[in-house]
């Protein structure tokens, strides 16, 4: 058990995910708190999490979140599904410090279809877990909830492919079901997936509607840090770390920030949870 005791409203807010997708939540928490800084890491180096069993995500998220309580962060999210979904409540009973867990929005979906029939989007990890069938089974009402879980797109997000023709098969060989269905929400179960929405949305139609988890995990950051006193007054230097080549890393976070890149990235260093 790592000890937390008292912490202090300016240290930064640690987020994390095995690549680039997490930045999804670390944009809308930052326009929702802006005078919020962040300590990013994202662990390519053991990336993809969504393939891998139980105990190694339990093992490789202790590591980062031990990492992340190194640079003084007062609050960690945990912004990747497969994590959440599969070592939460392990990673809760092991550290004090505040964790705020991204999981599919399941309720959000059920409660906004007109049709009765959503989906979930997700990787294979997070498709086959306990935590999800329970989320559905609380918060689905009666909803029919189709999963579907998949590696490719996230594998394409984390290369920066974002658009083109690899996308576009992926998306259709990941949604084939939309085409025969009533489905008219998605739940983006992946922090990867909000980079691919627009593509996604090209396939599914204006009908469908696509929610991701970054609102949701902005507002209750807020909510969190006001209960604690820990909101900030005043914003420090973001920083991202990467285990992985620190320049592929900037390369790619160029391709899916876009113009949004130089206000959002000022200092990547690279990582090792080894040491």
């Amino acid at each position: 058990m790592n000890n937390q005791p008292y912490l202090p409203a300016d240290r930064s807010i640690g987020v994390f995910d095995s690549g680039v997708g997490g930045l999804s939540i670390l944009t809308a928490v930052k326009e929702l708190l802006p005078n919020e800084s962040f300590v990013y890491l994202a662990d390519q180096k053991n990336n993809p999490y969504g393939g891998r069993s139980v105990s190694e995500i339990k093992k490789l998220s202790s590591k980062v979140i031990e990492f992340l309580i190194d640079k003084k962060v007062k609050l960690v999210i945990v912004a990747c599904n497969t994590v959440s979904v599969n070592a939460i409540d392990y990673l809760r009973s092991k550290f004090s410090i505040p964790i705020i867990a991204v999981v599919p929005v399941v309720k959000t979906i059920s409660e906004k279809t007109k049709t009765g029939e959503v989906l979930v989007l997700s990787t294979p990890a997070t498709a086959k877990s306990q935590y999800l069938k329970n989320l559905i089974k609380k918060f689905s009402n009666g909803k029919k909830v189709h999963v579907v879980g998949t590696s490719r797109l996230e594998h394409l997000a984390e290369k920066g492919i974002i658009t083109g023709p690899k996308v576009k098969s992926a998306i259709k060989a990941s949604l084939s079901i939309i085409k025969n269905s009533n489905i008219d929400s998605i739940a983006l179960g992946c922090t990867h997936y909000p980079f691919l929405t627009k593509e996604i949305q090209k396939f599914v139609g204006p009908n469908v509607y696509i929610y991701d988890s970054g609102g949701a995990i902005a507002r209750r950051t807020k909510v969190v840090l006001e209960n604690e006193k820990l909101l900030s007054e005043k914003s420090n230097e973001d920083v991202l770390y990467t285990t992985g080549d620190d320049k592929e890393f900037e390369r790619v976070l160029k391709k899916i920030l876009g113009k949004d890149f130089d206000r959002l990235i000022k200092k990547i260093k690279k990582a090792n949870l080894e040491s």
